[in-house]
């Protein structure tokens, strides 16, 4: 349940100085397309949502809207800028830096804008990471190659050491690019910001790949990433009818959600069965996957299976709890566990197989971002640059219903952004692929569960 107070953008104070882009706005008028930054954007724009509540339009929840302010807090020219890529690599992460580079030094005049090497430990004493100096000259060509230019890593750091080292180098705003681990640890900062009394803006660029944070249409990097994954899923289609009993198996990546595999599933509509987080499958018995499989191969003479890297793990006996530097656990690769069931499925049925396994994911995640994300981080990174210079702090920006908005940090990483069972998107999947809603394995007892 959101409530008003939920969407609430936390501020350093007043802001009394005159924006350089006030002549620009000053050109504007208010329409569909162009919203004042005194409106609001709703949570939830259904009739069931308004009628339900009862109450008039101002009184219910919104996200403040993102864009330039007539006044600004901080003074361009006594600002300093810092910027920090964290987590695991994804197409934009330059695209981000560079937009947020240019904007902050052409449109506010901001000249010192520091890049913090290698995530987190970039501010670091011990780990003796580079800082570089970020100029237009510098950054004007990144976006054209993959990766990020100041490195990144995984796993938290201290606080209270973060802030000190913003605190020595004079940083008032600080601009963190990551996902879900990286905006924990950036509301960390925050708390230590605050406790301090220190006037530090904190404002972040959500990343991830598997498009899995809350209230965001959607993540920077997910168009490129499922339009590159479609090429693994031709590849595995091409494979498979060249050969008897064909079966591609592709894993993409979606460690508790599935949309790579669904949006590229979609566009590629090739494969026969996507597996996701969020859709639970049985293998074995009358209704579970290899049945099906073993069904469709003697019928078509060849398959493509889809499936996401944190798909079925509760099928897979493995107890360890070992953890990433992140804090994440440790998947087991449910893509060499299919290949391997499948394959002694077919050899108990006296079946030829030819099964070839595709796992793409650090070539998706290392190429640059295609047209379309690359408009998308630009427009992301000019928004982050005016609500920090505006004060804004313990905030991301992201887009809400196709508009560009202010989501606090707390919000952002409340939950996890998942595929709906119940939803279209997972409907479309179905109705392309045509395989069942549900693989079920039927016990003896015939209980009501798996009737």
């Amino acid at each position: 349940m959101i409530e008003p107070g939920d969407l609430e953008v936390k501020s350093l104070g007043p802001c009394r100085i005159d924006s350089p882009l006030a002549p620009l706005l000053a050109q504007r008028v208010r329409s569909f397309y162009n919203v004042d930054e005194s409106d609001k954007v709703l949570f939830d724009d259904t009739l069931s949502a308004l009628s339900a509540r009862n109450q008039p339009l101002h009184d219910l929840p919104g996200f403040e809207p993102a864009g330039p302010r007539r006044k600004i807090f901080f003074d361009p020219s006594k600002t300093r800028a810092g910027i920090v890529t964290c987590g695991g690599l994804c197409p934009g992460f330059n695209d981000v830096i560079r937009a947020l580079t240019m904007e902050l030094h052409y449109r506010y005049g901001v000249k010192k804008i520091c890049g913090f090497c290698s995530g987190y430990q970039g501010f670091i004493a011990k780990y003796s990471r580079d800082v570089i100096d970020l100029t237009p000259d510098l950054v004007s060509h990144i976006n054209e190659q993959g990766g990020t230019i100041l490195g990144t890593s995984r796993g938290q750091q201290d606080a209270s050491e973060i802030v000190d080292c913003l605190e020595r180098m004079g940083i008032n705003i600080l601009f963190i690019i990551g996902g879900d681990g990286t905006l924990r640890g950036g509301l960390k900062i925050t708390q230590e910001i605050a406790e301090r009394g220190l006037k530090i803006a904190v404002v972040g660029v959500p990343k991830t790949i598997d498009n899995d944070i809350m209230f965001i249409d959607q993540s920077f990097g997910f168009q490129t990433a499922f339009s590159v994954a479609t090429e693994s899923i031709r590849a595995a289609h091409v494979e498979a009818l060249a050969a008897p009993h064909g079966v591609g198996l592709v894993k993409l990546m979606g460690r508790h959600s599935g949309f790579i595999a669904c949006y590229a599933s979609l566009a590629k509509s090739d494969a026969n069965f996507v597996l996701i987080p969020e859709v639970p499958f049985a293998l074995d018995g009358e209704h579970g996957l290899l049945n099906a499989l073993r069904q469709r191969v003697v019928r078509s003479g060849h398959a493509v299976i889809v499936v996401a890297e944190g798909a079925g793990q509760d099928l897979i006996n493995d107890c360890s709890n070992e953890t990433d530097a992140s804090g994440n656990i440790r998947l087991t690769d449910i893509g060499m566990y299919l290949k391997q069931r499948i394959s002694d499925d077919f050899r108990n049925a006296n079946l030829e197989l030819n099964l070839k396994y595709i796992d793409p994911s650090y070539a998706i995640r290392s190429v640059a971002a295609n047209p379309y994300d690359s408009v998308y981080c630009i427009r992301l990174a000019h928004n982050a640059v005016h609500a920090a210079m505006s004060g804004r702090t313990e905030m991301i920006v992201g887009r809400w219903n196709a508009r560009f908005v202010h989501v606090p940090m707390p919000l952002a990483v409340r939950q996890r952004y998942q595929v709906d069972p119940n939803g279209d998107l997972w409907l479309s999947v179905l109705e392309s692929t045509g395989q069942p809603p549900v693989f079920l394995q039927l016990c003896a007892t015939k209980c009501d569960g798996c009737r």
